[in-house]
Parts: C-alpha cells; structure tokens; sequence
C-alpha cells in the first residue's frame, strides 16, 4: 500500500492478455469490494428486517418514480412473487405508495413516500461516501476505466436499462 491506496498489481502489464490467475483476482478482488459497497446499507437495512431486494427495489424507484411492477421486475431481474413480497412489505409500512394507472388501469405506478425517500437518501449517502473515498483515490482516468469494464460486463439489455436511467438512449 502507498499513501493508504492499494498497490495496482496490474502496472505496467498488457492487460489485453490477462493470464487466468489475474482474470481470478480481480473476480476476487470484485466479489469483495461488492461486499464492501453493500457493507453500510445492510447495517441499516438489518435493523427494519429488511434485505438488499428492498434496497434495490427503494432505489430503482426513486431513480424512476412512478415506474410500473413491471419495468421494476425487467431492471431487478428478479420474479414476479419476489418482487411482490418485497413490495408487499414497503407498501404496508409506508415507504412505498402504488397508483393504479391513469392510461392503463392494470399497471401499478410505484412511488417513494416521503419516508420512503428519507431511507434512500440514508442508504444512498453511505455507498456515494464509500464511492467517493474511492474514485478520489484512484483518480480520473482510473474512474473511467471502472466505468468501461462494469459496462463492457454488461449484457446488452441491461446496458441499454442502465442507458435509459441515465436518459441516454444509444
């Protein structure tokens, strides 16, 4: 470690041609720094009895609000019944309102409360916190690599998801 940064193991090396024992550390390396990332929130969340689905699901709503279930199910990946169990309980204890659909009275339009926005913007300021401290470290051109290789990872439709949340269409 220099100055309190990890050593970049990768300097200097062709990263065109990584060998599969590199390939396996940075699988590593990003399995640990998700458990880090959802480190804070899950604190937070464990004290309401809830878990990550309704993290995701708090946050994709308040990016979107007045997104339907069934745009929600799409971004999450997840199943219906999951989907609705987790909703189930956000409704019920007042984080989360559903508005039946003005053009198409079977969707469900879901909307943050008031209370429901005060738990997004204390689960969000504890990863931007933790995001900050870490792009500021690594510095610019190393933010923007990050950003191309979670993007590269991306299916197709899931970037064209994470395009559309950004309202950027390409």
């Amino acid at each position: 470690m220099a100055e309190g940064r990890p050593v970049n193991s990768y300097s200097g090396e062709n990263l065109l041609f990584l060998t599969d024992e590199q390939l396996r550390q940075g699988i590593e390396a990003m399995f640990f720094a998700y458990r880090g990332f959802t480190a804070d929130p899950d604190r937070i969340l464990a004290g309401m009895a809830y878990g990550r689905a309704h993290h995701r699901a708090v946050h994709f709503i308040n990016r979107a609000p007045g997104t339907t279930v069934n745009n929600l199910l799409n971004i999450l990946g997840v199943t219906k019944q999951s989907l609705n169990r987790v909703l189930r309980t956000l409704i019920e204890d007042g984080l989360v309102e559903s508005k039946v659909g003005k053009a198409d009275r079977r969707e469900r339009h879901l909307f943050l409360t008031d209370e429901g926005k005060a738990l997004e913007q204390t689960l969000s300021d504890a990863q931007r916190a933790r995001m900050r401290m870490a792009f500021r470290d690594a510095g610019p051109d190393a933010v923007a690599g990050f950003r191309t290789v979670l993007e590269a990872m991306m299916d197709k439709d899931m970037r064209r998801a994470f395009a559309q949340l950004r309202g950027n269409t390409t």
